[in-house]
């Protein structure tokens, strides 16, 4: 009998930690220890009190903020900077307020060696996959709040990125906004077939759109949970009332409850 082939995980992360210094002297630590494998395609949201270290876990596996210990091989490379393999979304859109919608989505491509041609075909597509059709021409102010996140999105994925993150994109949205772009964004993922690494605060959020959700404990962070979401996809809205959703919230509330502090 021949041996079957395991498929190595898309991303992996081993033993990272990262400590900031204070401004009286010393350190803060905020990571400690994290350790986890994320597979190829797999949609898997972190969660955790607020000021944890989730955005921070974030920022290093995108190579904008060097680990103090630990390595992040993506696709079995070193992460050790930025690179075009990373995607981020950031909640506060950061889009420029000088650049149409089509011309934020062209920025990240600008540093890919495309032709002006190619950078706005490839621009076009994808804001056409987010649903902004009509809007290429707007300015970020002439944009709503949803709409906006939508080209941030667009820009992330248009530079083709073997894992997207998200750091609390619909965060800064109101809840109606929220469960559409939720939606949205699970259509984008099914067309798109990223891996992404997804940071929230709200547990439902969590439950409703990852594979797997993440943990972690109060900073310094470490892996308290991983939990696997039991429902298949495509999702739809009727999950968030079944007593299987309603059973995993209590057990991540439970386990984040353990760790607030008052």
């Amino acid at each position: 009998m021949g041996c079957e082939r395991v498929a190595a995980p898309k991303l992996e992360v081993s033993r990272l930690c990262k400590s900031f210094p204070q401004s009286r002297g010393g350190f803060v630590p905020v990571l400690d220890d994290i350790s986890l494998a994320v597979d190829d395609l797999e949609f898997l949201a972190i969660v955790g009190p607020s000021g944890c270290g989730k955005s921070t876990f974030l920022r290093i596996v995108d190579g904008l903020i060097p680990p103090d210990h630990g390595e992040i091989r993506l696709n079995g490379a070193v992460v050790d900077g930025p690179g075009r393999g990373r995607g981020m979304v950031f909640q506060s859109f950061d889009l420029f307020p000088w650049r149409t919608a089509l011309g934020n989505v062209e920025f990240g491509l600008e540093m890919q060696d495309l032709s002006r041609t190619e950078r706005r075909a490839r621009a076009q597509h994808w804001i056409e996959i987010v649903g902004l059709t009509g809007f290429e021409h707007a300015y970020p102010h002439q944009l709503s709040g949803g709409m906006q996140q939508r080209v941030g999105i667009a820009r992330a994925l248009a530079i083709e990125p073997d894992v997207l993150l998200m750091d609390e994109p619909f965060g800064a949205l109101d809840v109606q906004t929220r469960d559409l772009l939720q939606d949205e964004l699970l259509a984008i993922w099914q067309r798109s077939r990223k891996t992404v690494l997804f940071v929230t605060h709200s547990i439902e959020e969590a439950i409703y759109l990852a594979d797997r959700v993440l943990v972690f404990t109060p900073r310094p962070a470490r892996i308290d949970r991983v939990l696997h979401v039991p429902f298949g996809r495509p999702r739809t809205e009727e999950v968030k009332s079944s007593t299987a959703f309603v059973e995993l919230r209590r057990e991540i509330w439970q386990s984040l409850k353990q760790g607030v502090r008052i």
